[in-house]
């Protein structure tokens, strides 16, 4: 039996396709950002690791020759409904691509949940299966995550300073370690620029591995 909605999780649930049409029209949290110059990372994605909700290590080397998309996530938020689509973009892409939510409570007390509790929601509610990382801090500072430090230092990755303004804003890296895009939490996972990106990704890395073969 699925652990009902919060109150404020139901109203949430439901005001989620106007407050979506409402970020479009208004450019709300919406940009996308592209590594056009092709910028390399300083320091390699594969040599870091995270430790997810149940306690396991996953190592990003063992990812090597995937699209990674790494989103910081919260079950109280107005995008929180976009796990179902994250969940969806998993399946259409599940040989290619690999989702990683790392559930924050950076913006205005939406995620207070434990582990436990976030894993349970997300499992009862949406039916997850791509993996979650132990609750941490995505926004810049002493406590901020590793993943999210590669991720929004150009020091790190190359190119890139730009930290997450929301919840469920996208990171996608290429299948050899590369970041390549931000999208802002009203993109949704499922919206053609952010498929087409992880489409064109997949494209060369097949034509790369017929050309070796």
């Amino acid at each position: 039996m699925k652990k009902p909605y919060t109150p404020r999780q139901k109203l949430l649930k439901l005001m989620y396709p106007l407050w979506m049409f409402y970020a479009r029209l208004t450019g709300t949290n919406s940009g996308i950002i592209e590594n056009k110059k092709k910028m390399t990372p300083i320091e390699p994605f594969y040599d870091l690791s995270i430790q997810l909700n149940n306690g396991e290590e996953l190592h990003f080397k063992n990812l090597e020759g995937k699209n990674i998309l790494l989103v910081n996530t919260a079950s109280d938020c107005g995008y929180t409904d976009q796990y179902a689509a994250l969940q969806k973009l998993s399946e259409k892409y599940k040989n290619d691509l690999v989702v990683i939510g790392f559930p924050a409570n950076d913006f205005k007390d939406q995620e207070k949940g434990n582990d436990q509790e976030i894993a349970q929601f997300c499992q009862l509610n949406f039916n997850l299966k791509f993996p979650l990382a132990k609750k941490s801090r995505v926004k810049k500072g002493t406590t901020q995550n590793e993943v999210f430090k590669w991720l929004t230092h150009k020091k790190h990755n190359g190119w890139n300073d730009k930290q997450p303004s929301w919840n469920f804003c996208k990171y996608l890296v290429n299948k050899d370690g590369t970041l390549t895009h931000y999208f802002g939490s009203s993109i949704s996972p499922l919206d053609k620029k952010l498929t087409e990106a992880i489409q064109q990704s997949t494209t060369v890395l097949k034509r790369f591995k017929d050309e070796i073969s």
